[in-house]
């Protein structure tokens, strides 16, 4: 073996523990089939650390928010993904957005340049029978490699779909009908002058029209044996929600609180009145050539896409860089088959991290991949692993994936602050503040104590 440790797949999971245990002097074997002549329904590049869906990692409010927490807890612990993250970053008010062929070329060369690791473009396609290995295949893990996990686990896979917003060129959205600002002119450093959203403004009849057209276009087929697959809440396509009633939209994606249209003044409304629903765009890169459509996550057929999205005021002549999508995600039942350091019951050689554990989102994956990468370079220096305290949003995280959720009904969690342990004693209106304060307090001393050396 001319290697440590195996990992395979080069997603945001995988890299993030590539560079943890290469960091800590131990040799890597990258493994991504992209590249290597396989792709999957979803990728478009063979990058390493593709974002594939949304280039949002959500709110970076550490004070308030769990996943700003979750942020932050990752800088603490010098991740990749917030490195790269902060180089590619665009404008998105006080989420953090990122160019993603930035992010992901960022990644890639930073790996690419470290000693310690080796990016090999190769498709695996049965789980490893000895040696270390980290599995961090993703949600859309290729069907060779998914039956060996499921023939290992002896579970059945749970699975769900995902979607996949439209992308938009700039130059082709009418600036003489949307306006540019952010949700009660909200921003941080990283801002526009004006405000981080394009705001396409819709009238009542307009906004009926559409929500008809959602209902009545063209979508994908389903095959057979993919029927009964629920989707996830938190990436919702966009007529799904507009099925569950004609002003769900209106309260979603498409709610207009906040958001004063110059273009619709009066005495009373110097600054503009409020439309009656507003479609959003947000900055995708750097140079602010490509804007996608948020929240617009959608199984429309492409056809019916360019049909009804052009219909939104200041997109008639809408040109798409990238339409939506649907494609079909899955994930372990970790709680019955991992232990608590991600091991693989029964095959405690082999670690999982990612999305394929049952986490959601970018950053979740991330984090579950650099604490995957701590973990098994403990075990590789012959250390003892103290993971992190319950109270900080990663203790919290794994604890929900390797055992407190209820195994019968686990679902892809975001990370949110119903999985920490609670606090009786604060007030509602401090208790956000409370948690975020408690648990950087408890990484401080996690962190103090040592316990992140491992070689």
């Amino acid at each position: 073996m001319t290697h440590d440790i195996h990992i395979i797949g080069g997603g945001l999971a995988g890299s993030e523990a590539a560079w943890q245990l290469a960091q800590r002097g131990f040799t890597v074997r990258l493994s991504e089939m992209r590249g290597g002549g396989d792709m999957t329904p979803a990728h478009q590049t063979d990058g390493l650390a593709e974002l594939v869906c949304s280039n949002s990692f959500r709110s970076d409010d550490s004070d308030k928010n769990a996943v700003g927490l979750l942020h932050h807890e990752m800088r603490e612990l010098d991740s990749l993904v917030m490195r790269a993250g902060e180089k590619a970053r665009v404008p998105a008010g006080s989420a953090m957005a990122v160019d993603r062929d930035v992010f992901s070329a960022e990644v890639q060369r930073t790996l690419h340049e470290h000693p310690k690791v080796t990016v090999v473009r190769e498709r695996i396609d049965t789980l490893p029978d000895e040696g270390p290995a980290i599995v961090a295949t993703g949600p859309l893990t290729a069907q060779a490699l998914a039956e060996s996990i499921v023939k290992a686990t002896g579970q059945d896979r749970l699975a769900f779909f995902d979607a996949i917003a439209p992308i938009v060129h700039r130059d082709s959205i009418d600036m003489d009908i949307c306006w540019i600002q952010s949700r009660w002119n909200k921003r941080n450093e990283a801002s526009n002058e004006d405000g981080d959203y394009i705001n396409c403004p819709m009238t009542k009849e307009q906004y009926l029209a559409f929500h008809q057209g959602l209902m009545d276009g063209e979508k994908t087929e389903f095959r057979e044996w993919e029927k009964d697959t629920p989707y996830f809440e938190g990436c919702m396509p966009i007529e799904v929600m507009a099925s569950r009633g004609v002003d769900t939209l209106r309260f979603g994606p498409m709610k207009p609180v906040g958001l004063d249209n110059p273009r619709d003044t009066t005495p009373e409304f110097p600054q503009g009145r409020w439309p009656y629903a507003v479609v959003q765009l947000r900055q995708d890169n750097k140079l602010g050539t490509l804007w996608n459509m948020v929240g617009f996550q959608t199984k429309l057929k492409y056809g019916a896409q360019v049909e009804l999205f052009r219909t939104i005021p200041g997109l008639e002549n809408a040109e798409f860089a990238r339409l939506g999508g649907l494609h079909r995600n899955t994930f372990l039942n970790s709680p019955v088959v991992l232990d608590r350091q991600l091991r693989l019951k029964g095959a405690e050689h082999i670690r999982f991290a990612g999305q394929v554990t049952g986490c959601e989102g970018y950053v979740e994956s991330s984090a579950v991949g650099l604490v995957a990468g701590m973990m098994a370079a403990a075990e590789l220096a012959g250390r003892e692993w103290q993971g992190p305290p319950r109270t900080t949003a990663l203790g919290a995280l794994l604890a929900h994936i390797t055992g407190d959720a209820e195994a019968e009904s686990y679902q892809p969690m975001n990370v949110n602050f119903g999985l920490f342990p609670p606090l009786h004693d604060v007030g509602k209106k401090q208790r956000k503040e409370a948690y975020t304060s408690r648990a950087k307090a408890d990484l401080a001393d996690w962190i103090a104590r040592g316990t992140l050396v491992a070689a």
